[in-house]
């Protein structure tokens, strides 16, 4: 058992199990990566103290749905630490595995985010150029990483969240100190006043954070990780409090370098991801050579935690862990070359973060949907319909919205204009995203259920389609037994000393 310690073959895969004095802190480190420092003072800069509220909210309130849904899925697959291995039980194999895809796409872009904040603090702070400190930054968490597994990950978490507090504490000062606001800027501004995009936040804010937050595998190791499920509450409830706070602190800085002319008011679009470190200008050289090695600190222990996560992925989803790690751990080493050269042309992190979410949005409703007993009858076959319909229709609204310009409709799946955009175009696409997911989900249904139905007919079975099924995924076995169910595909469980063959969930 993969969640309170029996001895594994690959042990180095799970996490150790976690008090909540721990727990908080496990839950805190994967919001805070160097990233924060990009998008929530961008933000402000975009939509003002509205955008800066919203956003801290819509991070933060989101991850009570742990302490909801994680004692479910933990009672529902006890064994597993991610939220694969539910997916596998409910929906079968073939769900698990284009779930486990999108993790590794959603781990991917979390990566290129993490090298490209890295690669623009130096640029923002020295003006050179940032590449070979990506290359090393990559080259020290693979070491590391490999030798140590997610043990090594959770030390620097402890790092991670003490950069975060050490660089806030520095800004304060800069603020305090060198920094004077200019209060014919604040109206000027307009950063006071509610705007459009502002309005629209409340609602793709909180779909975006809430669904991308199921891809993210650190919380899913830390909520499998956690002793008890009241551990898990405390731990989510002390966690969203923190991750509140140290957001509207960052999102702020964004604020008070439009008003201090630290960022020029002409030029938020071109500059306002880096708005952060442009308050810290002023300060003197061994200062910002303090600051630039925390960052990249701070980078690097969150870049090591998806690292991480991505080869526990990759192994226990894809390959059972039935191959070498070290197979795995190589080819996570070829991904993270592209990783690279799309970081040094990642424009935003903010736009790496939106098209994460856009993902998110498309998969994760129609996912989640079968958390729910009485909705036995939604089977795999609707989940990766649904999900990749999902991202279809986002594709078509695009077409609709542009009168049938093909290019900008294309452009809206990787949210090419970030949230510049002053129109409704973003807020239509994440609209369409879980909409869409559920009209192609239910006609998924509709076409499988018809298939069956004539199928059952021409073959003179009866037809269960509607059937309740028994066994992982749905109500816990009364002899605690899994029972073989003979039309679901079996599967392996290689987690434990024992191999246990189980059924997987039905996916058509």
């Amino acid at each position: 058992n993969a969640c309170v310690g029996n001895v594994l073959p690959l042990q180095y895969l799970s996490p150790p199990l976690l008090p909540p004095r721990v727990c908080w802190k496990k839950l805190t480190t994967p919001a805070l990566g160097s990233g924060i420092l990009f998008s929530y003072p961008e933000l402000a800069t975009i939509t003002g103290v509205q955008g800066v509220v919203v956003y801290a909210l819509s991070s933060s309130l989101p991850l009570l749905i742990f302490a909801v849904l994680g004692p479910i899925i933990r009672r529902k697959t006890p064994e597993g630490f991610v939220l694969t291995a539910w997916t596998r039980q409910r929906y079968g194999t073939i769900a698990m595995l284009y779930l486990s895809f999108m993790t590794l796409v959603t781990l991917f872009l979390y990566m290129v985010a993490e090298l490209s904040a890295s690669g623009q603090v130096v640029n923002a702070l020295t003006s050179l150029d940032g590449l070979p400190v990506m290359i090393v930054q990559c080259v020290i968490t693979t070491i590391y990483t490999s030798l140590g597994g997610f043990k090594i990950s959770f030390i620097t978490d402890n790092l991670q969240g003490a950069m975060v507090v050490c660089l806030i504490i520095i800004v304060a000062i800069a603020m305090g100190v060198k920094t004077d606001i200019d209060t014919s800027l604040i109206d000027t501004s307009g950063l006071l006043k509610p705007t459009l995009l502002g309005w629209q936040l409340l609602y793709i804010l909180p779909i975006c954070i809430l669904t991308n937050d199921f891809f993210l595998s650190g919380f899913w190791l830390r909520t499998f990780a956690s002793k008890t499920d009241r551990d898990l509450r405390i731990g989510v409830s002390i966690a969203v409090v923190v991750i509140l706070c140290v957001l509207t602190m960052v999102g702020v800085t964004g604020l008070v370098a439009a008003w201090s002319g630290a960022l020029p008011l002409d030029q938020i679009a071109d500059s306002g991801s880096i708005a952060f470190f442009l308050l810290l200008q002023e300060l003197p050289a061994w200062v910002v050579g303090i600051v630039l090695v925390m960052v990249c600190t701070l980078s690097t222990a969150a870049f090591d935690s998806l690292q991480s996560a991505m080869v526990s992925s990759a192994s226990n989803d894809l390959f059972r862990n039935r191959l070498n790690i070290w197979w795995i751990r190589a080819a996570v080493v070829l991904i993270i070359v592209p990783t690279v050269v799309i970081a040094l042309k990642a424009p935003s992190v903010l736009q790496i973060y939106l098209i994460s979410d856009l993902v998110s949005a498309s998969v994760i409703p129609v996912l989640v949907f079968g958390l729910v007993d009485r909705f036995y009858w939604w089977r795999g076959f609707e989940v990766v319909v649904g999900g990749l319909g999902g991202i279809l229709t986002v594709f078509l609204f695009g077409l609709v919205f542009y009168e049938g310009d093909a290019q900008k409709a294309a452009n809206l799946l990787i949210i090419s204009e970030g949230l510049y955009a002053d129109d409704w175009s973003v807020f239509g696409a994440f609209v369409a995203a879980p909409v869409g997911s559920f009209l192609w989900g239910f006609g998924a249904l509709g076409v499988r259920l018809a298939f069956q139905y004539i199928t059952a007919k021409k073959s003179g079975r009866r037809f269960d389609a509607l059937d309740r099924p028994v066994g992982p995924g749905f109500t816990p076995d009364v002899d605690g037994v899994p029972h073989a169910v003979s039309s679901r595909e079996e599967y392996t469980d290689v987690t434990s000393d024992v191999e246990i063959v189980k059924p997987a969930g039905k996916f058509f």
